[in-house]
C-alpha cells in the first residue's frame, strides 16, 4: 500500500493537517488499514522534503492535536508536482513484477522443508481463520453500509470490501490446491515428503451463501 500516493490523492480536494488526513483516509478504507497519526506525518515531512507537498498557514487548535504548546495546526496542500505524481499513480497499473512478501506463502514453504511441521494441520488452521474472515467480510458486504451507498466514501469502502472478499476466496482455493499438491507429492515420494494430513476441504461457497 502507498501511504505516499493516498495522501497526495486526499489533499487533491484541499489543504489538510495530519489528523485530517488519517481519518479521511480510514473513513474512505473502512479502517481496513489504519495509520499511525505519526506515520501520517513523517510521510507529509518526506511529500515536503520532495517537493510534492507544501506548508500553508494553520488554524487554531488545543494542545492535543499539535502537542504541549501547540496553538496551529500544520496545513499541508499539494504543489503541481504533487498534482503530477497524483495523476502518474492513478494511471500506471500496479507492477506484479515484484510481488509483496507474503507471509502464508513463506509459511507453507518452509512447512514443507522444515522437519517435524504437519503441513497438512497448518493448511487446516489457516483455511478456518481464512473461512471465517470471509463469512465476516461477506456480512459486512450485505449488512454494512457499503451495501446501499449513499456517498462516495460508502461505495469506495464497498469496493475495498469487494477486494478483501475475493482476496480471502483466492487464499482458501489456494490452500485447497496446495493441499492437493502435497498429497500427491506424499503419494510419488513419501521418501521426500511424510504426507501432510488429510482435512476436508470446505467450498468457498459455503462461507458466502
Amino acid at each position: 500500500m502507498s501511504v505516499k500516493q493516498a495522501l497526495l490523492a486526499l489533499l487533491e480536494q484541499g489543504p489538510k493537517y495530519g489528523y485530517q488526513l488519517r481519518t479521511e483516509f480510514e473513513e474512505r478504507t473502512g479502517a481496513t488499514w489504519p495509520l499511525n497519526v505519526g506515520q501520517v506525518y513523517t510521510t507529509l515531512a518526506r511529500l515536503e522534503r520532495d517537493g510534492l507537498v507544501e506548508q500553508v498557514a494553520g488554524e487554531a487548535t488545543d494542545a492535543a492535536e499539535g502537542g504541549p504548546g501547540s496553538d496551529a495546526h500544520v496545513v499541508y496542500r499539494v504543489t503541481d508536482h504533487g498534482r503530477a505524481e497524483v495523476l502518474a499513480w492513478f494511471t500506471t497499473p500496479v507492477s506484479r513484477t515484484q510481488p509483496p512478501r507474503d507471509e502464508l506463502a513463506i509459511k507453507l514453504a518452509l512447512a514443507v522443508t522444515v522437519p517435524g511441521i504437519d503441513v497438512g494441520t497448518v493448511i487446516q488452521q489457516q483455511r478456518s481463520a481464512t473461512m471465517a474472515a470471509l463469512q465476516d467480510y461477506t456480512r459486512l458486504k450485505r449488512n454494512g453500509p457499503g451495501a446501499q451507498p449513499d456517498d462516495t466514501s460508502q461505495l469506495a469502502w464497498g469496493l475495498v470490501l469487494d477486494s478483501l472478499v475475493f482476496t480471502a476466496e483466492a487464499e482458501i482455493r489456494w490452500l485447497d490446491h496446495c493441499e492437493a499438491r502435497l498429497r500427491r507429492a506424499a503419494a510419488e515420494r513419501p521418501d521426500i515428503l511424510a504426507g501432510p494430513a488429510v482435512v476436508t476441504s470446505t467450498s468457498t461457497e459455503d462461507a458466502t451463501a
